[in-house]
């Protein structure tokens, strides 16, 4: 079972194990928000709820919140796995500028791309390919992408993440 952790400010922090909440309830860090219903742990003495949904006591500021670190499944994730070139089915990455020609790993030069694109693009742009990009790639935001571990979202978080649910 996993329990989301909310700071003060009821902004999700993490997703942790429930054993790793049920100290910090236990320490008086943080209170449960909701639990499951049929589900209780057994001490020596007590019984307690499994927390699904802890609020810790203090604020605590999310370190580097705006800042998603760059990653191959990241970029394929942020591309829904679909070649930025051809709109095929990508399972590599590719980087707009080449990092031959000074092109960086970051968020706005990588795109997902098809093996067959990859290889045909070899050490060129786009432009000089004659090629557009399907996309605009730009760093992902929102809280699926700055919380690790919510992006297998359980259904009881649903009114603490105020995450739409796609259709």
């Amino acid at each position: 079972m996993r329990t989301l952790v909310l700071n003060a400010g009821y902004e999700p922090l993490a997703v942790v194990s429930f054993k790793r909440a049920l100290v910090l309830v236990l320490n008086q860090k943080a209170t449960i928000l909701a639990g499951a219903e049929s589900q209780v742990v057994h001490s020596a003495n007590n019984e307690y709820e499994l927390p699904t949904v802890i609020l810790l006591q203090r604020y605590v500021r999310i370190p580097n919140a705006r800042n998603v670190p760059v990653s191959r499944r990241g970029v394929l994730r942020r591309d829904q796995h679909q070649c930025g070139y051809c709109g095929k089915s990508a399972n590599t990455i590719d980087h707009i500028l080449p990092k031959s020609r000074g092109g960086k790993d970051s968020w706005e030069n990588l795109v997902a791309c098809c093996l067959r694109c990859n290889n045909k693009k070899s050490d060129k742009t786009p432009a000089e390919m004659g090629w557009e990009l399907l996309v605009t790639p730009r760093m992902p935001s929102g809280i699926v992408w700055s919380v690790r571990g919510v992006e297998k979202e359980e259904p009881h978080w649903q009114e603490f993440l105020r995450i739409p649910k796609a259709a």
